[in-house]
């Protein structure tokens, strides 16, 4: 028996890495920090789940969400790090950030897996597992949704690289960085007409002509932790080629 913690995990690519891994034979913690219903959807789909509230954004929380795996199970063998959130704001509108955007935004997606890392640490080191922090192209284009959000994922970038040094060489710390991703997210952000729209134009000019579905992260996070056996500090970008396309 294995037994990962995948944060931000009731809808989108979260769920879909907890279905992945569930599918794979592991027992997940499904986490959720508002979607209580959405996350007993996914547990509902798991054959050894439990769904644990928890804001990855708070220590004590994250804390208690290592603990409940624990209790239930007795181990970790490896960490998602999917919880995150943004503000879309147009990179030229400079006005458009405030210092506190900056800080939320930051609070989850660089915070919250430094904490959760922290938490599970000694569990992941027992069990020689693995971590998996999802990030994005923009950490390396300087793209996305805003300027926070870009430079929060190269943060998480830079982060991740130095726990694959410090957790060595008993945990593995990678990270998954896709580019567009179809998931309920966006169209709730975008709304449904803008979402296919972005999808599209995405696909138009990556070099493999498409757009990733959650279910592509998930392949590639179920990859890095139960094989990858000499793969650590390393992005794999999950983005159709976006990564080595010219600038447009």
């Amino acid at each position: 028996m294995k037994v990962a913690i995948v944060t931000g995990s009731s809808s989108g690519i979260g769920a879909a890495c907890a279905l992945e891994l569930a599918k794979r034979g592991w027992s997940v913690v499904v986490n959720h920090s508002k979607s209580a219903a959405e996350a007993q959807k996914v547990v509902a789909q798991c054959k050894d789940a439990i769904a644990v509230q928890a804001d990855v954004g708070e220590d004590a929380d994250c804390r208690r969400l290592a603990q409940a795996a624990l209790d239930k199970w007795g181990r970790i063998d490896a960490l998602v790090n999917n919880a995150g959130t943004t503000k879309f704001v147009k990179h030229a509108d400079l006005e458009g950030l405030s210092a506190e955007d900056f800080l939320r935004i930051y609070r989850l997606n660089v915070v919250g897996p430094f904490q959760m890392t922290r938490a599970c640490a000694a569990a992941l080191k027992a069990a020689q597992g693995a971590v998996v922090n999802i990030s994005s192209v923009a950490s390396l284009l300087g793209t996305g949704s805003s300027v926070a959000y870009g430079a929060s994922k190269a943060a998480l970038n830079a982060m991740s690289l130095s726990l694959a040094r410090t957790l060595a060489p008993e945990v593995r710390v990678n990270v998954v960085a896709p580019g567009y991703v179809d998931t309920p997210w966006q169209h709730a952000m975008l709304g449904t007409d803008k979402a296919r729209a972005a999808a599209e134009r995405y696909a138009s000019f990556v070099p493999l002509k498409d757009y990733a579905r959650p279910a592509d992260v998930a392949e590639t996070v179920a990859w890095l932790v139960e094989g990858a056996r000499m793969v650590t500090g390393e992005v794999l970008f999950v983005d159709g080629g976006l990564h080595a396309t010219p600038p447009r």
